[in-house]
């Protein structure tokens, strides 16, 4: 007596990708833009504090470096 089970997976599509990274993205970018602004206000090293961002030369690129060095450690 032969028992087959088959087991299919769905991909999702590129428009639920975009959005959990979209989901994803944004509010790290504004919580770590925050802490970057602050730092920056206040006069800290803000580039030690954010993964990533220690060789960035302005705050945005500092931010996107760090929230994709974040991504990939939770994902």
């Amino acid at each position: 007596m032969s028992h087959t089970t088959t087991h299919v997976t769905q991909k999702p599509n590129g428009a639920d990708d975009k959005i959990a990274f979209v989901l994803i993205f944004v509010p790290c970018f504004v919580v770590l833009l925050s802490f970057a602004i602050f730092g920056q206000l206040v006069g800290l090293q803000w580039k030690s504090w954010l993964p990533g961002a220690e060789n960035m030369t302005n705050v945005f690129g500092g931010v996107k470096a760090s929230v994709y060095t974040f991504m990939s450690h939770i994902i």
